[in-house]
């Protein structure tokens, strides 16, 4: 379940809730009562670094070895 911060425009009251995605947004403020309390827009938990899998695990490689051709002698 995501994990959402909240901010109320009124009291400046701030706190994470965890709610499902498909949960109403809240708007009631726990610390003061007024309807201001709104979602806000913060950073992800995680982080994506690195050069990825697709260019280490998954990407063809652009020089293909043609097999040898014997001769006959």
């Amino acid at each position: 379940m995501p994990i959402y911060e909240y901010r109320c425009a009124s009291c400046g009251f701030t706190k994470d809730c965890m709610q499902k995605m498909s949960d109403p947004p809240l708007s009631t403020c726990p610390e003061c009562g007024k309807e201001t309390f709104s979602k806000q827009l913060s950073a992800p938990g995680f982080q994506l670094k690195g050069s990825g899998w697709y260019a280490t695990d998954f990407k063809k490689s652009e020089t293909k070895a043609e097999p040898k051709k014997e001769e006959a002698a």
